[in-house]
């Protein structure tokens, strides 16, 4: 994530997008870890930021110990699944269209709003050369040793910029914006009723009001 961002940090610089004053961030699922840790290891270049729906690895406190529920289970296998080496690469090869359709049924209330021309984008992308394998290494990076430790250190300096968190009903919830307090001094949000985890796809209105709201503010 150290790496990640300090690209984003210098496309910002090359773009001069800082002309003007510090930026505005909005970040949805990994976005969130990006936009987090953007945040926090370049203070200087955030003005606020909007994160939506995701825990943050080494910050959010883990789910208890033991067997989940089926409901816990549909929201959190993956973690353990996309940190194996080589395997999720040898079972989603070729198969991405069947992987993603599952995942926009599984972790949605309105998969509809997925559309078949959305899906196909998906599964162009993720069909591409290595193209799988970038998309995992976040999560083994991460949630390996050194990325939570890196995690740590970021939670240590709480973010002094104003902070906006919106967790989905059924994604994330309340975790989002509880997490955010751990890291943040001034934060704000809440929880989507009725919306999974696409929120972007799910909500885009109320996701962009709340964003334009939480910008002019």
């Amino acid at each position: 994530m150290r790496t990640v961002v300090a690209e984003i940090h210098g496309a910002v610089e090359e773009l001069g997008l800082m002309a003007n004053g510090p930026i505005d961030v909005a970040g949805h699922d990994i976005g969130t870890w990006m936009g987090y840790a953007y945040a926090a290891e370049w203070p200087s270049d955030v003005n606020r930021l909007a994160v939506f729906d995701a825990a943050l690895p080494g910050i959010t406190p883990p789910p208890p110990a033991g067997i989940s529920s089926a409901e816990a289970n549909v929201k959190t296998w993956h973690f353990a699944f996309n940190r194996l080496d080589d395997l999720p690469e040898i079972l989603l090869q070729g198969r991405e269209r069947e992987f993603l359709t599952w995942l926009f049924h599984a972790k949605s209330v309105r998969p509809w709003t997925i559309t078949p021309s959305d899906l196909d984008e998906y599964v162009r992308v993720n069909a591409g050369p290595g193209a799988t394998r970038s998309a995992l290494s976040y999560y083994r990076h991460q949630l390996s040793p050194g990325g939570l430790a890196h995690s740590h250190a970021r939670a240590e300096r709480r973010l002094a910029i104003p902070v906006l968190a919106f967790g989905a009903e059924t994604g994330v919830g309340a975790a989002l914006i509880e997490t955010m307090r751990l890291v943040a001094t001034n934060v704000r949000g809440g929880v989507f009723v009725g919306c999974g985890h696409y929120m972007p796809e799910e909500a885009p209105r109320a996701v962009a009001e709340q964003i334009i709201m939480f910008m002019k503010a």
